[in-house]
């Protein structure tokens, strides 16, 4: 084989496992944009020591090894991505404003796409779409980052103990005791269950047409009645969040009544159903991006509406259309 030829062919085999290590550094960092790089830097580095690389583990393991030192290099600074509601209690509307922190604050959504490689089992495609919902991923920066690197590769990914103690050059028991804080931690916070965004049965596509027509209609009435009572609703990288009907609504109809007249386009987003929310131009002539509206439902009705504000990130990176015309 010509040096071109394996130069390619080395290429194609790290390539083909791009997808599964951003989704295990996206739920490391909880950053769609530093997974991203994470991987990038994997992939240099496996290419530029290849010929170090003997076969004593596999391919994928060996990837994944050099991915968790990426990662937990990353991670030394200590910070920790989280969503707001992670960071104070809701705030009446009465008392509501708007203050902006930096965005390594916060959590971030990501394109399914991205970070969900083909599987053909289903109860294996569930696990990976739960385990990239904001709620659980916001719950892995409690953990301490080995601890987050033991449960992601254990619970989510199915390694064994031993696979994980020699990633990790350390022994089974400490895997095992890490597992276990770490389950005990996850308990603590509870992400709760939200349907997934490929399984919607007609019930659960009937409740996001009502909620597009609602909100684009601006019927608060009609709204309500689709809203868990202790919805939430936020929009970083404002740290306000608000939490019941009456505050969300008090809401809408205050400081966010600037949304009225606004456009929903589907899209999927950390396994959930999502939105490209569209404000009216300020020249009257089409819509242009406002937020990337994340959201959660859970039995049969909406529980969060997570609206990411920052489009000039998010819109290229779901493939969004920078505008949209006037029907």
């Amino acid at each position: 084989m010509s040096d071109l030829a394996a130069t390619q062919d080395l290429d194609a085999r790290l390539e083909k496992y791009r997808t599964e290590l951003t989704g295990y550094c996206y739920r490391m960092l909880g950053s769609a944009f530093e997974a991203e790089d994470a991987v990038q830097d994997t992939l240099v580095r496996a290419w530029r020591s290849f010929e170090k690389f003997e076969g004593r583990s596999s391919l994928r393991s060996w990837l994944y090894r050099i991915a968790t030192n990426v990662c937990l290099d990353m991670l030394t600074a200590g910070n920790r991505r989280a969503r707001p509601m992670d960071l104070s209690a809701p705030t009446p509307v009465a008392r509501a404003q708007l203050t902006a922190r930096p965005e390594v604050t916060w959590l971030e959504p990501v394109p399914d796409g991205r970070v969900l490689p083909s599987v053909a089992d289903p109860a294996e495609k569930a696990v990976e779409r739960e385990t990239i919902r904001l709620a659980f991923v916001a719950a892995l920066q409690h953990l301490p980052p080995k601890q987050r690197v033991v449960l992601i590769l254990r619970e989510v990914l199915a390694w064994k103990a031993s696979e994980v103690a020699e990633l990790l050059d350390t022994t089974v028991a400490s895997v095992n005791s890490a597992l276990q804080r770490a389950r005990a931690t996850i308990a603590e916070s509870a992400p709760a269950a939200t349907d997934a965004a490929d399984a919607l049965d007609e019930e659960q596509k009937d409740l996001l047409e009502r909620y597009v027509a609602a909100f684009e209609g601006y019927d608060m009435k009609a709204l309500t009645v689709l809203l868990h009572e202790d919805a939430t609703f936020s929009m970083p990288p404002y740290d306000l969040w608000l939490q019941g009907h009456d505050d969300i609504v008090g809401w809408m109809l205050g400081v966010g009544s600037v949304c009225r007249g606004s456009r929903l386009i589907p899209t999927v987003a950390n396994g959930t159903p999502a939105f490209a929310h569209y404000h009216p131009s300020e020249s009257g002539d089409g819509y242009t991006p406002w937020a990337l509206m994340v959201i959660e439902i859970v039995d049969g009705r909406i529980s969060g509406i997570n609206s990411f504000l920052d489009t000039d990130r998010w819109f290229p990176l779901f493939d969004l259309p920078a505008r949209l015309d006037k029907e």
